[in-house]
């Protein structure tokens, strides 16, 4: 389908463009959301006739949203979660967990269209999120993934939670094989001289 655009998308074009889209895209987005115009000779006319003032109101919004985009670029939300000891949440954490974790923290400016989560996050750490305030303002937030306040803390730090989880486990289970040996230590395996005790006996 051809449409003209009304504001600019990204991988598309600028405002007043006329490009050629899917139909299924243009039916369920673009025209819905009012972002596009079928392009007809009617269309065209009505878009030319109107084109200062929807120019002027994209700049207002612009204008407005580089104005609010300090309050949300480089902002950090901690989000709580469950995992396995592999550090795979039980379930992910969605765009929707995201706006309710800026809202919390008193972002009231960004709407769930607004997120660009390229995929569901699934597994703790710290991921950076974009956030497209409007088609030509976008920053960047950071999602904290962990299982406790703590954890959140220590990976703000810097502090690779799995990473030193995993190094626990194995001087636990070191400790555990040979009671002698040193935290993080290889234990020593059993000598031939006790084999050859266990022989003669």
């Amino acid at each position: 389908m051809e449409i003209i655009l009304l504001e600019r998308i990204e991988k598309l074009g600028a405002i007043g463009d006329i490009v050629t889209v899917k139909d299924g895209y243009a039916r369920n987005f673009l025209l819905p959301n009012k972002k596009a115009l079928r392009s007809n000779n009617a269309n065209k006319k009505v878009f030319e006739a109107n084109r200062a003032k929807i120019e002027a109101d994209n700049d207002a919004r612009r204008e407005a949203a580089k104005a609010s985009s300090s309050d949300v670029d480089g902002k950090q939300v901690v989000l709580i979660r469950q995992s396995s000891n592999a550090g795979a949440l039980y379930g992910s954490v969605s765009v929707r967990d995201i706006i309710e974790a800026l809202q919390a923290d008193g972002v009231t400016n960004v709407t769930k269209a607004m997120i660009v989560l390229e995929r569901p996050i699934k597994t703790l750490g710290l991921f950076d999120v974009k956030v497209s305030l409007h088609p030509e303002v976008a920053v960047n937030i950071q999602v904290n993934v962990a299982r406790s306040p703590e954890e959140a803390e220590l990976q703000k730090d810097g502090v690779d939670v799995m990473a030193s989880m995993f190094e626990k486990d194995e001087a636990g289970f070191t400790e555990a094989y040979d009671p002698n040996a040193e935290p993080g230590e290889i234990a020593s395996e059993p000598t031939d001289e006790v084999e050859e005790t266990q022989e003669e006996a």
